[in-house]
């Protein structure tokens, strides 16, 4: 086991601004946070330090720690080579197996494009969450969009709005709630975490006004949560949550859908929010956007997303005990 626990870095579609982010992050964290890349070292333009195995790494490498991985083509900025989609998927493998031994303290992971992974790999899995949960045997993992000011949760995530009453169960939602309050605990150092739970429908139903989930599904399950000693408030409307003075009064929002959550986080913090998915049995984050092909090559990306990422994820691996 290497004695230096560092976060290491899937690389991602190497045709996307991934490799352009990982070196201005780790210009930026070289004396904060220890990182090492998984990519092929020929697509990577910039200085690095290549490493023959991960317990080589010493947390002194003066340009990027990088452990190669082969891939079959090559990379062109903003065209992504079907060749690769095989190497995007088992560097995030290599990564987990990492962290799963206690290797490397975390995961974050680069952007993958889905289509091109699909396209040349047959990728089976809506993307990067599902496909971590099935490595680690998990059935149930929860996404949180998180930055200094909001954390967010969404209970059902990439689905059309229509779909979304039906898919809002019970169980989900109680699975949800859990999961978020054990991570808060275990990941984030809060010893009794504070949800507001959003309703589904405007006003929060305005008491069967517009809508009964609030009434039939939501509420009661918030008092018979809260009888199990946790802290939860709502349901609440959704239109009036996120304001600073009410986001002072908790530690994670539970929202219903998508757009719910991440409009408010999204309007809050665009460039700063960390995606990091609760429920595995190790810490993966991930900067808050896609592969960015229109300005992959150009030197412009803002890599703010990925330190903070970095940044987050070597903290949880702190409150781990890492």
């Amino acid at each position: 086991m290497n004695t230096l626990s560092p976060v290491v870095v899937s690389c991602g579609e190497p045709a996307g601004v991934g490799l352009e982010i990982a070196h201005k992050a780790f210009d930026a964290l070289r004396d904060e946070v220890p990182i090492v890349l998984l990519a092929d070292r020929r697509h990577v333009t910039g200085p690095v330090t290549e490493l023959g195995a991960l317990d080589h790494f010493t947390g002194n490498e003066t340009a990027l720690p990088l452990l190669h991985h082969d891939f079959a083509g090559t990379a062109t900025p903003g065209q992504p080579d079907p060749r690769n989609a095989q190497g995007v998927i088992d560097v995030i493998a290599r990564g987990v197996d990492f962290v799963t031994k206690g290797d490397a303290c975390a995961l974050c992971t680069l952007p993958i494009h889905k289509k091109a992974l699909k396209d040349g790999a047959a990728f089976a899995y809506p993307g990067h969450t599902e496909y971590l949960a099935a490595l680690a045997g998990v059935e149930r993992v929860v996404m949180m969009l998180a930055c200094p000011d909001l954390r967010v949760v969404p209970v059902t995530i990439h689905i059309a709005i229509d779909e979304v009453p039906n898919a809002l169960t019970s169980e989900l939602l109680e699975n949800t709630i859990r999961i978020t309050h054990d991570a808060l605990r275990r990941d984030f150092g809060i010893d009794a975490p504070r949800l507001a739970v959003a309703g589904l429908n405007p006003h929060a139903g305005e008491g069967g006004a517009m809508g009964h989930e609030e009434i039939t599904l939501i509420s009661p399950l918030l008092e018979r949560l809260s009888q199990d000693g946790l802290q939860l408030s709502g349901p609440m409307s959704a239109d009036t949550m996120f304001h600073a003075q009410a986001r002072a009064h908790y530690d994670a929002a539970i929202c219903m859908y998508h757009d719910q959550a991440l409009i408010p986080i999204k309007t809050i913090d665009f460039a700063g929010g960390v995606n990091v998915t609760l429920g595995l049995p190790f810490i993966r984050t991930s900067p808050d956007h896609g592969t960015a092909f229109d300005i992959a090559g150009t030197g412009v990306a803002d890599a703010t997303s990925t330190i903070a990422a970095l940044r987050m994820a070597w903290d949880m691996s702190g409150k781990r005990g890492h």
